[in-house]
């Protein structure tokens, strides 16, 4: 049994469409991100953290590769290039929070 649209049916549903390409008008005006963009920042906030660990990494082996002891650079400066990008992302992270919560507003 199909049911034929009601003309009241027709102008709830072009209500709706225009409230939401309104709300998506205003979020291209306002400068909001596509789903695409967000992507693109977990990415960012990815190598945010990687590079500083591999930054580590790397000056950490040729610490221990110039001077031979006891200590390994390496494993040190690889924890601290890791909480070092981890601390970056953390404060990134809340600064974009903070700016879709002060849009919201």
């Amino acid at each position: 049994m199909t049911r034929t649209p009601r003309s009241d049916d027709k102008e709830d549903l072009g209500r709706v469409i225009g409230r939401k390409e309104t709300r998506r008008l205003k979020g291209l005006e306002n400068g909001h991100r596509s789903v695409w963009s967000g992507l693109g920042m977990f990415g960012l906030i990815g190598w945010s953290i990687a590079l500083p660990t591999i930054a580590g990494v790397l000056v950490g082996s040729w610490l221990d590769h110039r001077s031979p002891g006891g200590r390994s650079w390496t494993l040190t400066l690889l924890v601290a290039g890791l909480m070092l990008g981890c601390l970056n992302a953390w404060r990134w992270v809340l600064r974009e929070d903070k700016e879709m919560h002060a849009d919201d507003e």
